[in-house]
């Protein structure tokens, strides 16, 4: 099994681009599957949950190919005409816990899904219970055997949906579900992520009539047949930030170029409060930083809150901040699992059911420690980089799950990592 060797201590300076957004390219590639014919996804990244959508659109019957770019982004081409399977193996829905997201775009294509539970990282109950009830409102009869959910409907139909928590997943299944159904849908309540607003622009390019993603109310007026499109993926805010607070916790200096920096306005503004410069020009980020200070309340919320994807990640770079910070994390109850690895580095947390204090520390130590999920993961390769000594981090495929060969582009910034198999 593939791990990280890391040798801190280096500051990372130069120059990166951005990546394709794994939570964007997840349900566009869902959506490929409502199309009559070729749909082009271009600036995937390079990243296993990719690989398992293949996978999943594979087996469902969608001749699928790839092309590797010159910017090392990954083009998709995928035409679904013959996609006529309705079962996803059970092998493949526990590799992610996006592949649910098949679930509303299978319906609206077969009327008929059998799934069983998604896997993925485990970061506390993230039950889709409102996924289910929300499609039960549009006509879906639903039928849970022994882990698994049968799911069969005679027609969908549109309706308005009220979301009990403004669920990315929920809202995007029902987006799938709805756009070639009869009648409209609204979903009240809606997620109002980035990622909302770059599926909803694929599927309008496809002939769907979808408004007001990036708000709480989304309406979808279902359409008869949609076309395929070629489309580029939105880059990876994610990915973006957790670069940037790399750069910052080594002391470094870094552009960032091809970025969506309006996607970004609450962790860049965190970082500014930590005492990073930080310089925006278009969609180009730079950052650098000399010392950093703490921030006293971070709270983890749903879009345009500080996004829990990025907890781990500023929780490792506050470690060697001045001061105490204090985390909440209101999505996930057990998404602190990478704390336990960071004290094998020296770093000072204490954590409380959903809140951890950070008493920042001046020095970290290498050591051999374990990813337990995927943005855990990154918070360790952040804490290695600033680490006395070599640090070996086991578990690398949660890593690999949401980023494009991180030593990869660490190493274009002058780290010295590199990956042991």
């Amino acid at each position: 099994m593939a791990r990280l060797v890391v040798s801190g201590g280096v500051p990372l300076c130069g120059v990166l681009e951005a990546q394709g957004a794994k939570n964007s390219v997840l349900p566009i590639m869902a959506a490929a599957l409502l199309a009559d014919d070729d749909c082009v996804i271009e600036h995937c990244p390079d990243i296993s949950d990719t690989d398992c959508a293949v996978e999943i659109l594979s087996e469902l019957g969608a001749f699928v190919s790839q092309k590797r770019e010159a910017d090392g982004s990954r083009t998709v081409y995928i035409n679904a005409s013959n996609a006529l399977g309705f079962e996803i193996p059970d092998s493949m829905m526990r590799k992610m816990r996006s592949s649910v997201i098949f679930l509303g775009a299978i319906l609206s294509r077969r009327g008929r899904a059998l799934i069983s539970f998604p896997g993925g990282c485990e970061l506390g109950p993230r039950p889709i219970d409102i996924h289910i009830s929300s499609l039960k409102k549009m006509g879906v009869r639903i039928n849970e055997i022994h882990g698994f959910l049968d799911c069969e409907c005679d027609k969908l139909c549109g309706t308005d949906i009220d979301l009990t928590f403004p669920s990315v997943g929920a809202t995007e299944n029902i987006m799938l579900a709805s756009v070639l159904c009869d009648g409209e849908t609204v979903i009240n309540n809606a997620a109002k992520e980035p990622e909302i607003e770059d599926l909803q622009n694929f599927l309008n390019k496809m002939g769907a009539s979808i408004t007001g993603a990036g708000t709480g109310c989304i309406k979808i007026k279902g359409v008869s047949h949609l076309n395929g499109v070629r489309h580029r993926v939105i880059p990876d805010r994610i990915a973006v930030g957790t670069y940037l607070c790399a750069v910052a916790a080594t002391r470094g200096n870094a552009l960032i170029k091809n970025t969506e920096p309006g996607h970004m306005s609450s962790t860049l503004s965190f970082l500014t409060d930590c005492g990073c410069n930080i310089e925006v020009v278009d969609k180009d980020i730079s950052i650098s930083c000399d010392e950093l200070h703490s921030v006293k309340h971070i709270r983890t919320m749903p879009y345009p809150g500080f996004p829990t994807d990025m907890q781990a990640v500023f929780m490792s770079l506050m470690t060697k901040a001045k001061g105490n910070s204090v985390f909440v994390e209101t999505i996930f109850e057990n998404r602190f699992k990478h704390v336990g690895e960071l004290h094998r580095m020296g770093a000072k947390i204490t954590t409380d059911g959903r809140v951890a204090v950070v008493e920042g520390v001046k020095k970290l130590y290498g050591a051999r420690v374990e990813s337990t999920d995927l943005r855990g993961g990154a918070s360790l390769v952040i804490a290695a980089l600033t680490a006395e000594g070599t640090s070996i981090i086991d578990n690398v495929y949660h890593i690999d799950r949401g980023y494009d060969h991180i030593e990869k582009s660490l190493t274009a910034l002058g780290a010295k990592i590199i990956r042991e198999q």
